[in-house]
């Protein structure tokens, strides 16, 4: 039997862009998409965390280390710059494997940058909440 496991995810990346007159897809800097294990024109899912929107689309290169996060096409009207998505790609893998599967998680800071997980930057407010 074999199970759809999620393979990798960009956690909260910020949208930077919006095309409406592009054709489709979503262009990720491609140094994203190498950390995250993403190739040029695969699925992915995108979750809007700011409004909710949830669709699909296919990943385009995008300049390395330029932090770009542009949704093109009709999708461009799912979001505004700043909003802050997840980026999901699956996988098909026999039931043993998805047994001890860990997909390739990829957390960034306010500018598209990967950082290790628990390295984020402190949030409005939370320094006050510390005290």
């Amino acid at each position: 039997m074999k199970r759809k496991v999620l393979k990798s995810k960009l956690h909260r990346v910020t949208i930077t862009g919006a095309d409406l007159n592009y054709e489709g897809s979503v262009t990720i800097d491609s140094t994203l998409m190498q950390k995250a294990n993403i190739v040029e024109y695969e699925f992915v899912d995108i979750w809007n965390v700011t409004c909710g929107t949830r669709f699909s689309t296919y990943a385009m290169s995008g300049q390395p280390n330029s932090g770009t996060i542009c949704i093109n096409g009709a999708a461009a009207r799912l979001v505004s710059e700043g909003d802050k998505v997840i980026i999901a790609t699956w996988q098909e893998i026999e039931d043993a494997e998805a047994k001890v599967h860990v997909p390739q998680l990829v957390f960034v800071d306010e500018s598209n940058v990967p950082i290790e997980k628990g390295q984020t930057s402190e949030k409005p407010g939370q320094a006050d909440r510390k005290r």
